[in-house]
């Protein structure tokens, strides 16, 4: 497969995945509303995705990854029918936590600056 048809794919399971979530389609009390998926990589041959999602508030976050994994089913489910693909690919749920990176990289990067500026 091209890598803009995986690209493609990636993209479309990230919405499907993301409008079963914010649709409610998802029937898990653990499940935070304000889920939304970063991410999705896809094996080359399209038989795995990992599902990143980043959760709001941070104190849930592993009880939705959790409840995500528990209705891989469901969703994998729904994903068939979406993507009408000949195999749906197997899917992983993963806590994406980049920003918190992201963060300490800025907050360093104003403190040097600040150090700079005296």
């Amino acid at each position: 497969m091209s890598e803009f048809s995986q690209k493609r794919l990636e993209s479309r399971i990230a919405e499907t995945v993301g409008q079963l979530i914010v649709s409610g389609a998802i029937k898990n009390p653990h499940l935070s509303p304000f889920t939304s998926v970063t991410r999705v990589d896809l094996s080359p041959d399209n038989a795995y995705a990992s599902v990143f999602v980043s959760v709001m508030p941070d104190n849930r976050a592993a009880q939705s990854v959790r409840a995500l994994n528990s209705a891989k089913g469901f969703i994998q489910g729904r994903l068939g029918q979406q993507l009408k693909t000949r195999n749906t690919p197997v899917l992983t749920f993963h806590l994406d936590d980049s920003y918190k990176e992201a963060e300490r990289v800025n907050r360093l990067i104003d403190e040097a600056v600040k150090g700079i500026d005296g």
